[in-house]
């Protein structure tokens, strides 16, 4: 396992994170997956053997938070509807 720490676009809240810890975990071969509000940053543990950076790097851009630099107003657009989504499926 390798820890991988991605910095990203548009997280605004507890929502979006919501959206993006779930999102990820998904993926085979990652788990530990944290969002860093203060860092914009996703942090998790990636096995080489099952999973590439670049799928996570996908999967965070197809949900709204691309990594940092590759902002654009898709993204943005679809940020806001994951936002919304994280944010009434978040666990109380």
């Amino acid at each position: 396992m390798k820890q991988e720490s991605i910095v990203i676009e548009n997280l605004k809240c507890h929502g979006c994170a919501n959206t993006i810890k779930k999102g990820v975990s998904k993926l085979d071969g990652i788990s530990n997956v944290n969002v860093n509000m203060d860092e914009s940053s996703v942090n998790f543990n990636l096995d080489e053997s099952i999973q590439k950076r670049e799928n996570v790097l996908r999967k965070l851009a197809g949900l709204g938070y691309p990594e940092k630099g590759n902002n654009n107003f898709v993204s943005k657009a679809t940020s806001y509807v994951s936002c919304a989504v994280g944010r009434m499926t978040e666990e109380n």
